[in-house]
């Protein structure tokens, strides 16, 4: 099972308060308390995301942190990348520095990457906006509804002229 790690659950919750107030310098605390996510969490959540420069950091005694565009401008994407690292569902990767000691007799040397390219695609066309709006219909989901109905009407044509 493809799964994401609880952080980044937790990620898209804190950036999801935050983009309700779009430049609003908040602490780790704070954020915290309103989200119930455990503050040490929280704050090791910011230190990732500020190092993906996702939220600003801001020092001294009104510090804290901030989301300086809106939802719609942070993809998950964006999210899983500054938690998890690379978007790759298996290690096999081109580029990466861990050597697979079957490369060389692979069949499928470099073919992961297809599939590693279509994740992180799919996961750029939704934003943390999209993630936030429970009623919002995800560009992706949209375009794999169309492509259903497209194979669902050709199936029940095919079924209909048999019939016939």
């Amino acid at each position: 099972m493809l799964r994401l790690n609880r952080m980044t659950d937790y990620a898209i919750v804190v950036l999801g308060q935050m983009s309700l107030d779009v430049g609003r310098v908040r602490t780790a605390a704070a954020l915290a308390e309103i989200t119930t996510v455990p503050q040490p969490t929280v704050a090791k959540i910011l230190k990732h995301l500020a190092g993906a420069e996702l939220v600003t950091s801001h020092r001294g005694a009104s510090g804290g942190y901030s989301l300086d565009r809106p939802a719609q401008a942070v993809s998950v994407a964006d999210i899983v990348q500054a938690l998890e690292g690379p978007i790759s569902i298996t290690a096999c990767v081109e580029g990466t520095d861990d050597e697979c000691e079957a490369a060389s007799q692979c069949p499928m040397s470099g073919n992961w990457n297809r599939v590693n390219d279509a994740i992180r695609t799919a996961l750029e066309c939704v934003s943390l906006a999209d993630m936030l709006d429970p009623n919002e219909m995800f560009p992706v989901r949209q375009s794999l509804d169309a492509n259903e109905a497209g194979t669902r009407h050709a199936s029940n044509a095919h079924n209909v002229s048999e019939e016939g």
